[in-house]
């Protein structure tokens, strides 16, 4: 079977990482996280007090930043590093959260991310995850989702991510994060959140983790084998 680009775009909160993980690794594909990419960028930006408004300061800081992902063996996932640093921990933080679709929106950042995120898939065989992989990254994507779910469901499992990750987080709090991301994805200028032309709607409201990937494995199967 020939290999495709599965690009997998939609709210936050609604299980994209997740499902594009196990989809990969049940297609022997590479994954690329792009929201930890930006996450990278905004936790880059916050150490070094970049001023968000000053382009020259973000673009003289964008040739500063190198993003990669390596394998975890002893964990079986991949982990992001920025400037050679495993920052994996620091970017799910809430504060990081509060500041990336603020840092997402400024064009030379998605430029920048856009610019990388095309040659980690160049070679296909690669699921990435994102807000604008199949509207801007991939519009030839052999196969593109759009994940949706319902807002409390969403905020419900925003939480109890957090909460895994030893964050504990008041569920109105999470609620208004949440708000206020989508309506800066959905509201920007540069690249915003839409559903993507002949994308696959999913919505996740009631799914199971294990259904989304089951699910996106066989439209990915059918694709590749009418590739």
């Amino acid at each position: 079977m020939r290999k495709i680009i599965i690009a997998i775009d939609g709210y936050s909160a609604c299980g994209k990482s997740s499902t594009a993980k196990r989809v990969a690794a049940a297609l022997n594909y590479g994954y690329v996280d792009t929201g930890a990419m930006y996450r990278s960028v905004t936790l880059y930006f916050i150490e070094h007090y970049i001023d968000l408004t000053n382009p020259k300061s973000v673009s003289k800081a964008l040739d500063n930043i190198e993003i990669t992902f390596h394998h975890n063996e002893s964990t079986g996932q991949n982990e992001t590093f920025l400037n050679g640093l495993n920052v994996e921990a620091k970017i799910r933080d809430m504060e990081i959260s509060q500041k990336v679709s603020e840092v997402a929106a400024i064009r030379e950042v998605r430029l920048a991310m856009v610019k990388q995120q095309q040659k980690m898939g160049r070679s296909k065989g690669v699921v990435m995850d994102g807000r604008d992989i199949g509207s801007v990254v991939f519009p030839e994507a052999e196969l593109k989702i759009f994940m949706n779910a319902d807002f409390d469901v969403r905020a419900e499992r925003r939480q109890k991510e957090l909460f895994d990750k030893d964050q504990l987080v008041d569920l109105d709090v999470v609620k208004e994060n949440l708000r206020k991301r989508d309506r800066i994805d959905t509201t920007r200028e540069e690249s915003p959140l839409i559903r993507p032309e002949n994308s696959v709607e999913v919505d996740t409201t009631h799914m199971f983790l294990e259904e989304q990937v089951e699910h996106i494995v066989q439209l990915a199967t059918t694709k590749m084998v009418d590739s």
